[in-house]
């Protein structure tokens, strides 16, 4: 099973973490979460699997931009997963996953190092 990574290559943070894993060689399969969103479910499991709260990785801006109401502090993953599937624009990137299912905000890139 490879590393997933939730992937914006317009980000510099995403393409700094996937040369992170590319330099490992590892075996990747690359999300570009924007044209093929994750699911609710996807993003639940993802959510509770990484070590940070589930607001933690919504980009806050483009919540705003897209009208959403403020995510709070201690909402919870199922709460915070079905928002970012109907607007996947505002989640955070990248997040990693390893074939063991745990995950990591890759922000700043050097966080993906904890996976590997």
């Amino acid at each position: 099973m490879p590393y997933r990574i939730l992937h914006n290559p317009r980000c510099s943070k995403s393409r700094a973490a996937l040369a992170l894993l590319e330099q490992a060689g590892l075996d990747i399969e690359i999300i570009r979460y924007l044209d093929t969103p994750p699911s609710a479910a996807e993003l639940t499991a993802i959510l509770a699997a990484i070590d940070v709260p589930p607001a933690a990785v919504v980009r806050r801006k483009e919540a705003r931009e897209l009208g959403l109401a403020p995510i709070a502090a201690d909402s919870d993953a199922a709460y915070v997963a079905k928002v970012l599937a109907a607007h996947p624009q505002a989640i955070e990137r990248p997040i990693v996953v390893a074939p063991s299912g745990a995950a990591v905000l890759g922000r700043p890139p050097e966080n993906i190092t904890a996976l590997l």
